[in-house]
Order: C-alpha cells, then structure tokens, then sequence
C-alpha cells in the first residue's frame, strides 16, 4: 500500500508540473504579440510611424489637423457647389458632368461604406491601443477601418471638381490629400485604407460621370434654360 501511494503521489506532483509548466509560455506571447492579423506588418509599421510623429508636432499643428479631417471635406464640397453653380450659365456638358460626377462621390460612399461593413476591418487605435493618438478617441467597434470614407469622399469631390475646372481642381488636389492624409495623422486610420479610399472614389466618380454625362445633358436642357451646347 506504501508503494502504490508513493507511484500515485509521484503521478500526481507530475501531473501538476505538467499542467503549470506550460501557462507562462502560452500566455507570454499574446501579452507582447505586436502583429496585425490580417493586415500586412508594414501598414502597421507606416501607422505607427506616422502616430508617433504626429505626437511630437507642435499643439497647434495637432489642433489644426484634428479638425481639417472633417472640415477639409466640408471645403472640398464648396469648392464643388461653387463651380457647379458657375456652371448652370455656361454650355449644358459642363453642369451636367458636375451633376454626373456629383452622383458618382455619393454612389463612392455606398461603396465605401459598404465595403467596410462587409469587411469589418479593425481600427488601428484599437490594435495599437498603447499609442497616444491625436483624435478625440477611438471610433467604437463596429465603425470599421476599411476603406476610409472620408478618403473616398475627398478623392470623389476632387475628380468631379477637375471634370468641370482643371484649374479649382488644381487647388482641390492638396485639400484632398491633405484630407485623406489627416485621418493617419489623428490615428483612426491605417494608410491602406486611405489609399483605398482615394481609388474608391477616384475611380467611381470617373466611371459614374463618364457613364450619366449623357443623361445629365438631357435633364439639364430639359429642366434649364435654353443653352448652348459648345464646349
């Protein structure tokens, strides 16, 4: 009976070296896993570059940033409004490809949207949640990260404002970048993503005007004035 309750007491010491020996091996590596799944190690490495950065420019710098990345949107569709209503004078193609290329900025944010609730791409502020970022916080779960509809947006505003003026496009092309740009700066968005976006909106626009310029011709002279249709 001595040997039998030594070879059990030998089996169980065992048995307990074996269950608390591997806890520290399996729990280490998920407290200091620094990889983004599902998204390539150099997007993080570009986000984290550019969130640090960012936390060392000067206050007013952070200030201005944090609110041009929704009011850069807003000057881009001014800048829209104001050479679409240039245009309602002038020759029918004009007004009607800011019309056209106005449709294709809202049909880019279906898509935008729609992808990212398809996805459902973490936020970077949340996978690199050590980081101080500039934006007021983290968008909440469930507003994901790709691709980034503010980017989508600005990159539609400014194809449709260089469709109808290349020289307003020309000072379009800055805000926009700027724009997409900021939504890195501040912290909820990872560089794919605005890449992304700016392809988005870049390339419906382009498609949706270039499809209803032709369509749009017709209601304008439909609902306007009697105009001329030289270019």
């Amino acid at each position: 009976m001595g040997r039998k309750r030594y070879v059990a007491g030998t089996v169980s010491a065992g048995t307990l070296v074996v269950v608390a020996t591997p806890a520290p091996a399996v729990a280490g590596p998920v407290v200091h896993e620094d990889k983004i799944r599902n998204v390539p190690d150099i997007a993080g490495e570009w986000y984290r570059d550019v969130v640090e950065w960012a936390d060392t420019t000067p206050g007013p710098v952070q200030t201005f940033m944090e609110h041009f990345t929704e009011l850069g949107i807003v000057v881009l569709a001014a800048m829209w409004a104001l050479v679409f209503w240039r245009s309602r004078r002038g020759p029918v193609k004009p007004m009607a490809v800011a019309l056209a290329g106005g449709l294709g900025v809202v049909i880019a944010y279906g898509l935008s949207e729609w992808s990212k609730t398809y996805l459902d791409a973490e936020r970077p502020c949340r996978t690199f949640s050590e980081l101080t970022i500039i934006a007021d916080a983290c968008p909440p779960t469930g507003d994901w990260s790709f691709p980034s509809n503010h980017s989508t947006i600005a990159a539609g505003l400014v194809v449709a404002i260089f469709l109808v003026s290349w020289r307003v496009g020309l000072l379009a092309l800055p805000v926009g970048v700027l724009a997409g740009f900021s939504r890195i700066f501040v912290g909820v968005h990872y560089p794919h993503d605005v890449a992304a976006g700016f392809l988005i909106g870049a390339a419906t626009t382009v498609i949706v005007a270039a499809l209803l310029a032709r369509p749009a011709s017709k209601l304008v002279r439909a609902v306007g004035p009697a105009r001329d249709d030289s270019e």
